[in-house]
């Protein structure tokens, strides 16, 4: 059986989910059980970046864009959720896109 990964309030839950074409990223208040600010490749924003949508740049991006918007928002530190996904190619992708841009789990 799969632990649950919970985030707290000081360290909310990004939540990561990888379909055939797109990849999405939240980030989730657990306690309060709200989305707090969301990424993914169908946003209009992000569209006119990429030109493939399901490959490791485009994943990139979603991680570079879903962590400057966190930054705004003042957090600093999350808990990564894969959602039983291995961590290789666009998941890891996207995971060090948001270190890189200081954010920390």
């Amino acid at each position: 059986m799969k632990k649950k990964i919970r985030g707290t309030r000081n360290r909310p839950r990004l939540c990561v989910f990888r379909s055939n074409k797109h990849i999405y990223a939240q980030i989730i208040d657990d306690i309060n059980q709200k989305i707090i600010t969301s990424s993914s490749t169908v946003e209009k924003v992000i569209k006119e970046k990429i030109k493939i949508p399901y490959n490791c740049n485009a994943a990139r991006s979603i991680g570079q864009h879903i962590a400057q918007k966190s930054k705004v928002l003042g957090i600093q530190e999350i808990v990564f959720d894969r959602q039983n996904k291995i961590y290789h190619g666009r998941v890891r992708a996207l995971a060090e896109a948001v270190r890189e841009e200081g954010i920390k789990f």
